[in-house]
């Protein structure tokens, strides 16, 4: 539906100027894995992000594209990142420069990670920084204001600076500014990037010490749990089987005990840092209801990638209250974070792809449920809201933009000439009908690498032989089915060179064909003895 026809609408009084378009909040958390939050299984406690999955929608099998800035790439455009042309955008338009010419006001608060600057590529409103990540107590150089430089003071709006809820600061004050100005009546649409919870670890140690001593049962007791809660909770069906705990993890009761101290205690920082950052989801939402925006408001939350398995840890003395600290979480605890699945941040594997999605529908957007002869047949009622397990991806963020918000997807911005759109609408999900699927779904990032068609995934890490899995009996890719299905491999292998080549644009050193054996993804991260 194009804008005009919605102002004509509006303007003979068939669809009231004040609901005819929703206001759009997107929001993206950073390093968050599956199940990292209290709604999809995690022990830790996101009361504001589950009441948003009470009164919504949540996604069982949408997809990142497992890295930070390739998922911000695709968020924002709607393409593939190398087609979008990777960090420079060079091919590709923004949701903020595609809204603007539709009347929408456009924000962004947090971490940005591309080339340039947001008020380059659309948005009228911008705080945060460039950086990929960045100190949470005292920043970096990257950060800017409306484009120019910003200097990180000690203290913010009467607390000591931290860098998640300055984030949520702004996104208020924002809001607050557009309220106040002549232009008040327009739509918006914000963007809040979270740097949270992507180490360094670091958060105040009130915050902190709240979580000390709850992870002490260890990586193998707590993903048990989480799975067991996933299940009954009804988010996922008994067929999403736990994931093994993998070599490269060894088992906590081998550990130390000084091993398994230091362990807890990192862990318990990560469960500090996204509490905050649900904290600040909480404030928004408090504020867009005071203001009387909060039902004609839709709001997308999700991740990046999934949980990350690097271990960079530096001033392991320090306390992660310190702002000289730089810790980070380790694999054990990465995969706890992407329980059920195998694997992290940077493969291909569901482990790291796929990403919590959870939508509020917007009020004007209708009450979101099909007829009986069109509603989705998969999406099933929960105790917390609604869950649905059709597929989806990042680059489906655009085209709902586009549609909620009456919008052309722009051939030309400036001198960039725009590819055509990948993504295809959620507004079909929302409102609970059953939208027609990718015909494939692509992924790549490095050497891993995979390919989605139907409930079919191929897939391959660090050039490994590809992997064949039905996702339909086995969503956490346990059976590897490559060996009884030769010819499926070989088709989807020559799609996803197809896509790689001509439509990612991906350079011929990165289109080496796959090896004929599996390769070893990680070394002893675990020594036996004290470190």
């Amino acid at each position: 539906m194009r804008l005009s026809f919605l102002l004509l609408l509006a303007g003979t009084g068939l669809l009231p100027a004040a609901v005819s378009r929703p206001n759009i909040v997107v929001i993206m958390a950073d390093d968050l894995g599956f199940a990292d939050l209290g709604c999809y299984g995690s022990e830790v406690e996101t009361p504001h992000l589950d009441s948003l999955a009470r009164q919504g929608l949540r996604f069982t099998q949408f997809a990142n594209t497992a890295k930070c800035h390739s998922s911000r790439v695709s968020l924002l455009t709607g393409l593939y990142c190398g087609q979008a042309g990777d960090e420079k955008l060079s091919r590709g338009a923004t949701i903020a420069e595609a809204l603007a010419p539709a009347g929408y006001h456009t924000m962004m608060a947090g971490k940005w990670h591309l080339s340039r600057q947001p008020t380059d590529f659309g948005f009228d409103r911008y705080w945060g920084h460039l950086s990929g990540a960045t100190n949470f107590f005292t920043g970096d150089d990257s950060f800017r204001l409306d484009g120019e430089k910003w200097s990180v003071p000690k203290e913010l709006n009467g607390r000591p600076f931290y860098t998640t809820d300055a984030i949520g600061d702004f996104a208020i004050e924002f809001l607050d500014d557009h309220r106040r100005s002549a232009e008040r009546e327009r739509p918006f649409f914000l963007y809040l990037a979270f740097n949270a919870p992507h180490y360094p670890l670091q958060a105040p140690k009130d915050e902190v010490e709240k979580h000390l001593g709850r992870y002490d049962d260890g990586w193998d007791v707590i993903r048990g749990r989480r799975h067991r809660r996933q299940l009954d909770s009804g988010l996922l069906p008994a067929k999403w089987k736990l994931s093994p705990r993998p070599e490269h993890v060894p088992a906590w009761d081998t550990l130390s005990e000084k091993q398994k101290t230091w362990e807890s205690r990192r862990m318990a920082v990560f469960a500090a840092m996204v509490e905050i950052m649900d904290r600040n989801v909480g404030r928004l939402i408090e504020h867009l209801k005071r203001e009387g925006l909060y039902d004609n408001t839709l709001i997308l939350f999700c991740s990046d990638n999934g949980a990350c398995p690097f271990d960079r840890t530096r001033g392991r003395d320090k306390n992660p209250w310190d702002p000289e600290s730089y810790w980070c979480y380790s694999t054990g605890w990465a995969h706890v974070g992407n329980t059920p699945f195998r694997l992290y941040k940077q493969n291909q594997h569901e482990g790291g792809t796929s990403s919590p999605l959870i939508i509020k529908n917007a009020r004007s957007l209708g009450s979101g449920f099909g007829t009986d002869s069109t509603r989705d047949p998969t999406r099933r009622p929960t105790p917390g809201g609604e869950v649905t397990d059709q597929p989806a991806h990042l680059i489906d963020f655009m085209a709902t933009c586009l549609e909620v918000a009456g919008a052309d997807y722009p051939r030309q911005v400036g001198d960039r000439r725009i590819d055509p759109l990948q993504g295809k609408s959620l507004v079909p999900v929302i409102r609970g009908l059953r939208r027609d699927p990718h015909d494939a779904l692509y992924f790549h990032f490095g050497t891993d690498r995979a390919l989605r068609q139907g409930d079919w995934k191929l897939v391959s890490a660090k050039r490994g032989r590809w992997e064949l899995y039905d996702l339909a009996q086995d969503p956490t890719e346990l059976s590897d089915l490559a060996a009884k299905h030769p010819e499926r491999v070989r088709r989807m292998s020559r799609e996803w060179f197809h896509l790689a080549r001509d439509v990612d644009r991906l350079p011929e050193r990165k289109l080496q064909p796959v090896k004929d054996e599996l390769v070893p993804l990680f070394g002893d991260q675990y020594p036996t003895a004290d470190r």
